[in-house]
């Protein structure tokens, strides 16, 4: 019993580091090199190769050489599941006023956010756009079905492909993230109707809904279409 309980351990230890979570959030979106990982956590590369893995030794990711570089993915949907509940149980337990302050900081006023239920009751009503603004990056590894990428840092400068008179609905990694709320802020203050996701995409595939991956078709953003979801498409699943 012991030696199983050290393998627990092991594993919860491998969790208890804020860079690694970070890493964890990043994988959770998107198969990444070390490079990359290293500069979208804003981590030297070398402090990223540690943390990565003390995560590969707790079996927590998975790893492959491409040429010089090593790409790192998560090694399963339990990974990605149990990062999720880490953050729910944490929110709700240990974190809640910290969080619930941060988040009142942005907060978006009036308007709810859009459950993922409402939101499949909107395809195909013709009055919805869905935008995806995560980093690109993490968009052509995964999207839901008719989104459009526009970051965050992008979305200034191409409102104008935006329509008006529709509503915009915006989401990002995942229900802690705070992207979406910040794009909502911004959509609002061009004039646009706009609410954020309750959910992100972590939550998204969790749920085995499905998804999209490649990219957008170029032009203006236009409104969710029946097809997009009628189509055959990827399992929501995290490999």
């Amino acid at each position: 019993m012991t030696t199983v309980l050290a393998e627990f351990a092991r594993v919860a230890k491998a969790l208890a580091n804020p860079v690694r979570l970070h890493l964890l959030d990043l994988l959770s979106q998107a198969e990444r090199s070390v490079e990359d990982l290293a500069g979208a956590a804003k981590v030297p590369i070398g402090n990223t190769s540690a943390q990565l893995k003390v995560l590969r030794d707790a079996g927590l990711v998975c790893s492959r050489r491409e040429g010089t570089r090593i790409y790192y993915r998560l090694a399963g949907e339990d990974v990605a599941l149990l990062y999720a509940n880490l953050r729910k149980v944490s929110r709700k337990r240990a974190l809640e006023p910290e969080i619930t302050r941060m988040t009142s900081l942005r907060a978006v006023p009036s308007d709810p956010a859009i459950t993922r239920e409402e939101l499949l009751r909107r395809r195909g009503d013709g009055r919805t756009v869905l935008i995806d603004v995560r980093p690109a990056v993490e968009y052509l590894s995964a999207h839901i079905p008719g989104a459009v990428s526009i970051p965050l840092e992008e979305l200034r400068v191409r409102m104008d492909e935006i329509p008006v008179g529709v509503e915009v609905v915006t989401y990002c990694r995942s229900s802690h993230c705070l992207l979406a709320t910040e794009a909502v802020w911004l959509l609002k203050a061009h004039g646009r109707c706009a609410r954020p996701l309750e959910e992100g995409m972590l939550e998204w595939r969790l749920h085995r809904l499905p998804v999209e991956a490649g990219r957008s078709v170029a032009g203006r953003a236009r409104p969710l279409r029946p097809r997009e979801y009628a189509k055959s498409m990827a399992p929501g699943g995290i490999a």
